[in-house]
């Protein structure tokens, strides 16, 4: 039998009907992919001006890289002075993120923001102009305050504003952020250091490098202006209309109600005080972030970035060409956290820590190895480094400020994020304070196997305790520590 056409009409509808309805549709589907751009790009812009916080900490904590080994000279410091001089940033990194929670809880997230910005400039400027040890630390430690702040405040802004499906590839432009510092910095040393002898960066060069800071510094002042308030911080304090504002702009209209009702639900079934941080329910959290936090740190990672040069000259590098190896290590830093970003919201935080770590663990061996045979001369000791570097990168570098920022309630965020960030700051302290004196007396063989131990112990703990959070909302993973 032939097929014969059916007209429109007898299914309900005019073709005139249909096509109309047609033009509709398309037209919707043009508007939500239009404003699902633009939902996009507000949330790239917001999370990019946030993690110039991370730049800024990459970029004033690694300056030290060039800085301390003519310093070391200008003021004749001992091992020990030499790592007073390198922490004393971290000793105000300690104390910045110690009172950014309680300040960013009580006075929003984006002044507190602000007010690093500023502890940076002054620190900058005053860092490059000291005439005595006593004044430099000073100047570090100012710039320390606000590092420490904005290490906790820039991941959990971007958290408490980016929508769960890219949550973790946007907290993670942090980590990238620092890295860019990391590199920047170590450029403009270089830079810097060829404009004269050694005598030169002795007296002046390390002034010029110090000082650079104050350009970056400045530009992120700048843009904070344009930013909004936290949403969740302005739920927390009744300015519902403000978030919905941002909400919408991120999430879109229907999304961006639903995510403010979840909002207004899990804050009214928070306590949201120092004692509930270290309740029952909590505690699980709690001990995640701390041991995150810590050993992010401990397992070597900043023995690399503050002091490369001091270890490459100690095994026959000269001075350019230790500075030019910071600069290949701060690259593959870079790229490697391009990997991160692309496998964070793919692969999961969990099973891309697992493998990071492992393979931390394999090269800090080998670096060991390279040390205690003597085989630093030639390319292995180099080759093993940026391997490392490679993995730390693309694992244990941006994940737990990920992690951080997404496993505490949002009315105790702040408050346990900075506590978190005050251990984390903690390590920094130790390694920076006494990787001088380890390298000098235990030697390079021994300080890279206690840091390949420690990697050991944090596998471990990340295969039985660390939680897979991707794709999951802030306000979901609040109700599983219920669960």
């Amino acid at each position: 039998m032939p097929r014969q056409n059916v007209p429109l009409s007898f299914l309900g509808k005019h073709p005139l009907t249909v096509t109309n309805e047609n033009k509709i549709m398309n037209t919707s589907r043009i508007a939500i992919s239009s404003s699902s751009a633009s939902s996009s790009a507000f949330v790239v812009k917001v999370s990019l001006v946030a993690a110039l916080g991370g730049l800024l900490f990459g970029y004033d904590t690694a300056v030290i890289a060039g800085v301390i080994g003519y310093l070391q000279k200008r003021f004749e410091l001992s091992p020990i002075m030499t790592g007073w001089a390198a922490s004393s940033a971290i000793w105000g990194c300690a104390f910045g993120a110690m009172m950014a929670g309680y300040l960013s809880d009580r006075f929003g997230r984006k002044k507190v923001l602000i007010l690093t910005a500023v502890l940076f400039i002054i620190s900058s400027l005053g860092a490059m102009i000291p005439t005595n040890l006593t004044q430099f630390l000073i100047a570090r430690f100012i710039g320390g305050l606000g590092i420490g702040a904005a290490s906790m405040l820039s991941p959990l802004y971007i958290s408490e504003i980016a929508p769960s499906r890219s949550r973790g590839r946007l907290v993670s432009l942090y980590q990238l952020a620092i890295v860019i510092g990391i590199n920047l910095i170590y450029f403009v040393n270089l830079l810097i250091a060829s404009y004269g002898d050694e005598a030169w960066n002795v007296e002046t060069g390390w002034r010029y490098m110090l000082g650079s800071g104050t350009i970056p510094a400045v530009l992120f002042l700048l843009l904070l202006f344009i930013v909004p308030e936290s949403p969740r911080w302005l739920v927390k304090k009744g300015k519902d209309d403000e978030a919905f504002d941002t909400l919408e702009k991120v999430n879109g209209t229907a999304e961006g109600e639903n995510v403010l009702n979840e909002i207004k639900e899990t804050l009214g079934q928070e306590v949201g005080t120092l004692s509930d941080l270290f309740s029952r329910r909590l505690r699980p959290a709690l001990v995640i972030g701390i041991v995150l936090a810590l050993f992010s740190q401990i397992t070597g990672i900043n023995a690399i970035i503050y002091y490369a040069p001091e270890i490459f000259k100690s095994v026959g590098f000269a001075s350019d060409s230790a500075l030019l190896q910071t600069v290949l290590i701060g690259a593959i830093n870079t790229l490697f956290t391009f990997v991160a970003l692309w496998l964070i919201d793919r692969a999961g935080r969990k099973t891309l820590l697992q493998w990071g770590v492992a393979g931390m663990v394999v090269c800090l061996f080998a670096v060991g190895v390279c040390f205690h045979y003597n085989l630093t001369s030639g390319p292995w000791l180099i080759l093993f480094i940026l391997a490392y570097i490679a993995f730390f990168a693309s694992s244990l570098g941006p994940i737990p400020w990920v992690l951080i920022s997404e496993i505490f309630p949002t009315r105790t965020r702040g408050i346990a994020m900075s506590f978190c960030t005050v251990i984390l700051w903690v390590g920094v302290l130790a390694i920076t304070q006494f990787t001088p004196w380890l390298l000098e007396n235990a030697g390079g063989a021994s300080t890279f196997w206690i840091f390949m131990l420690n990697a050991i112990v944090l596998l471990w703990f990340v295969w039985k305790r660390a939680p897979e959070t991707k794709q999951r909302t802030l306000e979901e993973i609040e109700q599983s520590w219920k669960r």
